[in-house]
């Protein structure tokens, strides 16, 4: 059985746990701590650090991933959401190794969760390209490829009508503006639209908390890709970050 310790950062959670990678499974109890005041740098090491400490399940040879809001290349995050910008231009997955003593994987939250559904979610199996949107605070995005992940998609800013349409389209947005279902489907009816026209995608995956109420809205979206709600809930994050801990996991498609 491979394993790997998969931890998933966000804004008010950090959530962990040892994850089956050939079933995707967890293997321990899902663990949750909340993310310290203010999101800095130094508070969130020190939380993972105490997370880790408490996996009595593994060795020095389990890989662990862990996920994050943020823009990364090459390890170093290059955006901050919902954490302090503090982060900005750290060099994390570096600082996170120095206080674990152990290396790890670092990488963006929603290509973490899309990476999740694509090997054991709503994804599963579908070639060519899938689009994983996640409909939370911002909107987040993630590219597969034929089961290869294409890193770092922004396509929330997207711009239509000049405007940087999460800020107008996300769940915070619908929650904001006290939105009802058919105001906010018509806004994700553009968004996605745009995807369309662009990407061509195979399959669109729906994610975010909002997403346990797909009935409400994605019947009320007209277009050719098919659009399915995600299927991990919130252990896509983790279960992902874990499974890109696997070494060759970013070099071949499922």
């Amino acid at each position: 059985m491979s394993t790997a310790v998969g931890i998933d950062i966000g804004g008010t959670g950090i959530k962990g746990a040892l994850v089956d990678l050939d079933s995707g499974t967890l293997i321990t109890d899902r663990r949750k701590i909340s993310t310290p005041e203010g999101g800095e740098p130094g508070p969130i090491i020190d939380a993972v650090v105490e997370m880790m400490s408490g996996f009595e399940e593994i060795d020095d040879d389990t890989p662990v991933g862990v996920c994050f809001p943020a823009v990364v290349r090459h390890g170093r995050t290059m955006s901050a959401a919902n954490v302090s910008d503090e982060w900005i231009g750290v060099e994390a997955e570096k600082r996170f190794e120095d206080a674990l003593g152990r290396d790890i994987h670092f990488v963006n939250d929603a290509d973490a969760a899309g990476i999740a559904e694509a090997r054991y979610g709503a994804a599963r199996g579908t070639d060519g390209l899938v689009i994983m949107t996640t409909l939370g605070t911002g909107i987040g995005t993630a590219l597969i490829n034929n089961g290869i992940l294409v890193p770092n998609a922004e396509l929330g800013h997207l711009e239509i009508d000049g405007v940087d349409w999460e800020t107008v389209a996300s769940n915070g947005a619908r929650e904001r503006e006290e939105l009802d279902w058919e105001t906010w489907a018509e806004r994700l009816q553009r968004f996605y639209r745009r995807l369309e026209s662009l990407f061509s995608p195979e399959l669109f995956v729906v994610g975010g908390g909002v997403s346990k109420n797909h009935e409400q809205f994605l019947p009320l979206l007209d277009l050719e890709t098919r659009i399915v709600p995600a299927e991990l809930k919130n252990n896509a994050g983790l279960m992902g970050a874990a499974r890109l801990a696997r070494p060759e996991e970013t070099q071949r498609p499922a």
